[in-house]
């Protein structure tokens, strides 16, 4: 057992948890009450805003380059802990690492089964993922949510368009909503056009279609990668700059924020570049943070303080 903090969960809805869930009414009572699991766990509990733990870099960059930096990552129960101990609002994993440790915390943290991965071995620049486990697996360990990553760009986004439409749809079944994580990349979109801001508002606007429930992107630069949105930008004067304007483009492209869109850490970066970024996702309406590498990788008592902090923001 962890030595938890006990960070109280609500039994009834803040108003602005309301509001949020308002957005998704045409679903289940039971995917409803999933999403309300999700707002209300943690230490931002009632707040509207999340932060969740990741750790599906193992599975994506290999258990060396992973877990090294932090060696206590290697044992799957320190995610666990992690996650509990800090207040995250969820921790999300791929299927076979939950199952290595989710009997010994059932109930304690909403679980989010990562249904698909891929791996660094073979090397492209069209990126896919395999499908890695089945929705009937993640009710089974006890999720609250699924995710599922998408390349919009690559040559096979289409194939991974298709197949979170089918598993969205059994997940919806069991009252489980998605969280899609959309990330641009293939041979037609330069690296720095991976975090373009055109470009992370597209790929967030296109998890939206897809059904998601809650979207993940990257923090968006101000680089314009596309011709015709640079045009669009200097004739209508769109504010791409400081970060804060283009998280507020990123949350309206999402059905004019009614979304919840949560943006992720990246590659490492000092405690100071991550609140100062963790600020504008706040001022800019975001809806919160997926803390991964930054916390995961940083011994415990260090990475508690850090994810700390992000939540007194955030809060």
């Amino acid at each position: 057992m962890v030595d938890s903090l006990n960070f109280p969960q609500l039994t009834k809805p803040t108003a602005r948890v309301q509001e949020i869930l308002s957005w998704y009414r045409s679903e289940s009572n039971a995917l409803l009450g999933n999403l309300f699991r999700l707002l209300n766990s943690g230490r931002l509990a009632g707040t509207g805003r999340m932060v969740i733990l990741p750790v599906d870099q193992g599975f994506e960059h290999g258990p060396l380059r992973t877990f090294t930096p932090n060696p206590a990552g290697f044992d799957p129960r320190y995610h666990f802990q992690l996650a509990i101990e800090s207040g995250c609002s969820g921790y999300a994993a791929p299927y076979g690492q939950l199952l290595a440790a989710a009997h010994e915390y059932v109930g304690q943290i909403p679980l989010i089964v990562k249904m698909n991965s891929g791996d660094l071995l073979y090397n492209t620049n069209q990126p896919s993922q395999a499908v890695t486990c089945s929705v009937k697996d993640a009710v089974n360990i006890g999720a609250t949510a699924i995710g599922f990553t998408i390349y919009p760009g690559s040559a096979f986004r289409k194939d991974a368009y298709e197949e979170i439409v089918q598993l969205s749809s059994e997940a919806k079944s069991y009252g489980l909503p998605t969280i899609i994580w959309s990330y641009a990349r293939g041979e037609q979109i330069s690296k720095s056009g991976e975090t373009a801001v055109d470009v992370i508002t597209y790929a967030a606007h296109i998890a939206a279609q897809l059904g998601a429930h809650i979207i993940k992107v990257k923090p968006p630069t101000a680089h314009v990668e596309r011709e015709d949105n640079k045009k669009v930008v200097e004739k209508y004067a769109v504010k791409v700059d400081p970060l804060v304007e283009r998280i507020k483009l990123v949350v309206k492209s999402c059905f004019d924020g009614r979304r919840i869109v949560i943006f992720s850490g990246g590659e490492a970066k000092s405690e100071e570049e991550i609140l100062a970024e963790v600020k504008a996702i706040r001022e800019g309406g975001g809806f919160g943070s997926i803390m991964g590498r930054n916390a995961f990788q940083r011994p415990k008592a260090e990475s508690l303080k850090l994810l700390s902090r992000v939540m007194d923001i955030l809060a």
